[in-house]
């Protein structure tokens, strides 16, 4: 089992900023690809950005390509996902992911792909 805690969520300002962190706990040995879904009221969970095992390789949703940047410390078990220009439009519920896989390549995986979730922790971007 692995434990997936986030932080870092909060208030900000349109055009602000601001950095989550996803730590991991229990079986960490294990190779995983990591994720961040977010997920606003009234809509469907999404993937806005993921990275593989070994942080070669990544993916983000258009809707925040050069504004997001996903990266990871594997020996401090935690990823995080640095988030600049925030727009109202990323208020959500943002969610952390753990997928067990040694695949290197593009992490594209689906919402059910996914082994651990996190509890999420709440973003609000004010206008």
């Amino acid at each position: 089992q692995v434990k997936l805690v986030e932080s870092g969520g909060g208030l900000a300002q349109a055009g602000g900023s601001l950095t989550l962190s996803c730590a991991a706990s229990g079986r960490t040995s294990k190779d995983y690809a990591m994720g961040w879904f977010r997920q606003a009221p009234g809509k469907e969970r999404e993937l806005v950005a993921a990275i593989s095992w070994s942080g070669r390789s990544t993916y983000y949703a258009d809707s925040v390509k050069g504004r997001f940047t996903i990266s990871r410390d594997n020996a401090k078990n935690t990823v995080y996902l640095q988030m600049n220009s925030l727009k109202p439009e990323d208020t959500a519920v943002y969610y952390c992911a753990a997928r067990v896989t040694s695949y290197s390549g593009t992490p594209r995986y689906t919402f059910d792909e996914y082994d651990y979730w996190g509890q999420g922790t709440q973003v609000t971007v004010s206008s």
